[in-house]
């Protein structure tokens, strides 16, 4: 059995740069994937697969394009990973499932760090730290909650991630067999509606969210920080350059209101569906 489980993390300042720079780095060649590919169908030629792209990348064009050797300092599993991950952009739009793949853009595009287990040593967590490959030991800061490989609990593979500056780590672990709940087959019934959370066939009401005074008060900070946004914008295009260097603090204010709400939202849920 596989389960997930994701948790926020502490790395140190060398971690954070190796996160950026491996983050930056598959950005960098998931629109490069696009780009080539878009390039060879323009002139007729044919599509080029992800393991076709990183012999044609490693063999070719990094030998005579000494200026992008900085690509070969990140993960290899992760920009391996960027790449399958065009192939699977590609193969979509080519199944009339999804338009055509877009570019990612710094700041708009929810791109991570993976990683995967290649041998026991590489993926390893104990209660209050977590050994990623390309990091070493990393701090988890909530000790506890990823099983530990201890107790015989296997990491599959996982990914690093940012939002609002903080940092995090998904997991897929492999549960042993003996450790398995046995579940009961009894059904329920939910209905999930807009005045309230849920209603559940067992007579239970779970109020809604969106309703209690704490996200109504968030929200509305959410709206004047938004404004604000909007006028610091306004006065660039009128010529206030000093404007531009309060622009990323007020991002990563709205970013960290967003995410502080979407975890309130996030937690209800999980506890109303625990009980």
């Amino acid at each position: 059995m596989l389960k997930s489980f994701k948790t926020e993390i502490n790395p140190t300042d060398e971690q954070k740069v190796k996160i950026r720079k491996t983050i930056g780095t598959c950005r960098f060649i998931y629109n490069f994937y696009l780009a080539h590919n878009k390039e060879l169908h323009e002139s007729g030629k044919k599509f080029m697969s992800s393991s076709q792209f990183r012999v044609w990348l490693n063999n070719e064009y990094l030998p005579s394009h000494p200026e992008y050797s900085w690509i070969k300092e990140a993960y290899s599993k992760s920009v391996t990973q960027a790449v399958n991950n065009g192939q699977i952009a590609f193969k979509r739009f080519f199944d009339h499932k999804s338009a055509f793949p877009k570019f990612k853009k710094k700041g708009k595009s929810d791109v991570k760090m993976y990683f995967v287990r290649n041998n026991p040593k590489d993926c390893l967590c104990e209660r209050h730290r977590m050994k990623i490959p390309s990091l070493g030991w990393v701090r988890i800061k909530e000790k506890g909650y990823i099983p530990t490989t201890k107790d015989g609990y296997v990491i599959k593979s996982g990914h690093v991630s940012i939002k609002a500056d903080r940092y995090y780590v998904s997991v897929l672990i492999e549960i042993p067999d003996k450790r398995i709940a046995s579940y009961s087959s009894e059904g329920i019934g939910i209905d999930l509606g807009l005045k309230d959370f849920a209603i559940v066939s067992n007579g239970k009401t779970y109020k809604n969210i969106n309703k209690s005074a704490k996200l109504r008060k968030l929200e509305k900070k959410l709206i004047r920080e938004q404004r604000s946004l909007s006028r610091k914008y306004e006065n660039i295009k009128k010529g206030e350059s000093t404007q531009k260097r309060n622009i990323q603090k007020q991002k990563l204010k709205i970013q960290k209101l967003h995410h502080r709400i979407d975890n309130i939202r996030t937690d209800y849920t999980i506890r109303q569906s625990q009980r």
